[in-house]
């Protein structure tokens, strides 16, 4: 039977959930933090989930206004400040994968304080992707493995990447309702189960994660084979 280890999510709607209420999309990113908080102590607590990725912004997402990605950044701060108890009381380890150079040093303090303080817990590994691409998580992967001489395989490309140390993901939901990767996990994602879900990202739900897991149940990963 099919084992949901790892999900990754592509958290999307926030936006458009805001816009259909009348208010502005920060509210939108706003109550998208609490689906956050919600589905991390779910998965904390789920008998297989051991990793929990969430695409939490882009290395796309410069192009967006600078007052939204100023808000960003300051959401980013303040939820991992207040959510650090989550973490200490549902044992959640927290992680992060892209490049957070392009961070304040003030946030970068605080994710690598948060990876401190969580780095010994083990219910649950949760992936924030930050300043990440996938595409740029193996251009960057490439590099260090020609700085170290090594013949270009799958292999040492893959033990490169970022995300490695996680492990392949098992379940990849979107929400929002498209239907399309956005240069998210592609290398871990190559046998993923793809699950799109019309519901925009604030409104998610467990309920409905539960639902998407018993489906993967049902699936029949071949994984190349018959």
């Amino acid at each position: 039977m099919n084992t949901a280890r790892h999900i990754a999510i592509i958290m999307d709607g926030n936006g458009r959930w805001a816009k259909q209420r009348g208010m502005k999309r920060i509210k939108g990113h706003e109550r998208g933090a609490e689906v956050v908080r919600n589905l991390t102590v779910f998965a904390a607590d789920h008998p297989e989930i051991e990793v929990l990725t969430l695409y939490a912004f882009s290395t796309e997402n410069w192009k967006r206004p600078g007052m939204e990605v100023d808000f960003l950044m300051r959401l980013l701060k303040n939820y991992l400040e207040k959510e650090t108890e989550t973490y200490l009381r549902n044992g959640v380890r927290f992680e992060t994968i892209g490049d957070l150079s392009r961070f304040s040093p003030a946030l970068q303090k605080q994710i690598e304080k948060t990876k401190e303080i969580t780095k010994d817990f083990t219910r649950l590994t949760q992936v924030l992707a930050l300043n990440y691409g996938s595409m740029d998580e193996i251009a960057r992967s490439a590099a260090r493995v020609c700085e170290q001489n090594l013949p270009i395989t799958a292999e040492t490309l893959g033990a490169e990447l970022e995300s490695a140390r996680f492990g392949p993901v098992d379940i990849l939901l979107r929400t929002g309702g498209e239907q399309r990767l956005s240069n998210f996990l592609l290398w871990q994602s190559a046998y993923a189960e793809l699950f799109f879900s019309p519901t925009l990202w604030p409104d998610f739900t467990t309920e409905e994660l539960e639902e998407i897991i018993a489906q993967f149940k049902t699936r029949h990963r071949r994984f190349g084979g018959i």
